[in-house]
């Protein structure tokens, strides 16, 4: 038993040290676009560059007139916004068109659709029927809940022109009301980072790729020569596959960090947070029940090892687990930083380990006796996801 603890221990130990190491050394080269240097006029030799807002939206009425009314006060001037209500049963599409009426003065076009066509996720198709009524060098692809800062744009392009980039990703700042929240996305956070190095995916090198539904911005040229959302228009994590396309591609992608420039309440509670997840992980996993089972057994191991270790191992044994702990809350005290996450939620990592692994075995055992995703109301058949995986 005290070789397995010694052995166990060392690889727990190696993870996670060797991660926070590399995320030490390289988060400081990940650019902070709300710092004064990136305060400034995009100006191109062709002038402002035109960028296009697209919006898609089902059953948002909670959210989107204050999106859109946010977006219509941005601090630039060569902008629009299609928004599109996409099969909506509540107001979402009359609240657009009042929007659009009230207070766009013609910078708001708004997309009604009624029908989904076959081969198609909801989400996808609206994306890509906006942009082919788009007129921008840039398409910014967001969500609509995320609450944007009048200088978010401005900043947005003047680093993606001046840095010269293809795919720039603007991490949210997360609004985070109950201490459920708080624990899951702390969690979240940690896997993260253990799992991506977002200082990498600029490098042409790296296989690391990343993309966020909150704020996707890509280039005009870009978005046509990787296929447009035609290519993605099976793909349930469509936001993360816009980033491997385009890194595949050999585009230049970055991810650059914004305080509150934007902003999103992503669930509430726990428990929507577990809903919103349960179409996912499946899917990250490519449907594949074996991968399922073999990743709860890793993140057990992973994030629990080094909490049991610690306890049942004896004498010197413990120092390796010890490290592993140590190491995973210097990741929370390096989050605390960047969110309303403080550094004792890592007391709680074991717990939200847990529900972690619930919410992968859920988002099997839902997508396997309902032979496909419910999403939004729309149920659409596990055979296509599968032939439409990137």
């Amino acid at each position: 038993m005290g070789y397995f603890h010694w052995i166990a221990g060392t690889i727990l130990a190696l993870a996670w040290f060797s991660r926070i190491v590399d995320a030490a050394l390289g988060m400081p080269s990940v650019a902070d676009i709300a710092r004064p240097e990136w305060d400034r006029n995009p100006v191109t030799p062709q002038g402002e560059p035109r960028v296009s807002i697209i919006v898609p939206a089902r059953n948002e009425e909670e959210h989107i007139r204050e999106t859109l009314t946010r977006l219509l006060a941005l601090e630039y001037s060569n902008y629009e916004i299609v928004a599109v209500n996409d099969r909506s049963t509540d107001r979402t599409g009359v609240l657009m068109e009042e929007v659009a009426a009230a207070q766009a003065h013609g910078r708001l076009k708004v997309i009604q659709i009624k029908d989904l066509p076959n081969g198609w996720l909801g989400k996808t198709h609206a994306m890509w029927m906006a942009s082919q009524q788009t007129t921008g060098a840039w398409l910014l692809f967001t969500d609509a809940d995320v609450l944007f800062k009048p200088d978010t744009l401005r900043r947005a392009i003047g680093y993606g022109e001046s840095s010269r980039t293809d795919h720039l990703i603007l991490f949210p700042r997360m609004i985070m009301r109950r201490p459920g929240e708080r624990m899951m996305m702390a969690f979240f956070l940690t896997l993260f980072i253990f799992g991506h190095r977002i200082w990498k995916v600029c490098d042409p090198k790296a296989r690391d790729y990343i993309g966020v539904g909150a704020f996707n911005l890509v280039r005009r040229s870009v978005y046509d020569a990787v296929g447009t959302y035609r290519a993605l228009r099976m793909e349930i994590l469509d936001d993360m596959k816009l980033g491997k396309i385009v890194k595949a591609a050999g585009f230049v992608q970055r991810g650059v960090f914004g305080e509150d420039l934007i902003s999103l309440r992503w669930a509430k509670g726990v428990f929507g947070i577990v809903d919103n997840l349960t179409k996912n992980f499946f899917a990250l996993l490519s449907f594949q029940w074996w991968r399922t089972l073999g990743s709860i057994f890793a993140v057990a191991f992973l994030n629990l090892g080094p909490f049991f270790g610690v306890w049942l191992a004896h004498g010197w044994a413990r120092a390796p687990y010890a490290v592993a702990l140590v190491s995973i809350f210097l990741i929370y005290c390096g989050m605390s930083s960047r969110s309303a996450v403080r550094p004792y939620y890592f007391l709680l990592h074991s717990i939200s380990t847990s529900l972690f692994m619930y919410i992968l075995l859920r988002s099997m055992l839902h997508t396997l006796w309902n032979d496909g995703v419910v999403w939004r109301g729309t149920r659409y058949p596990l055979e296509e996801l599968r032939k439409g995986l990137v």
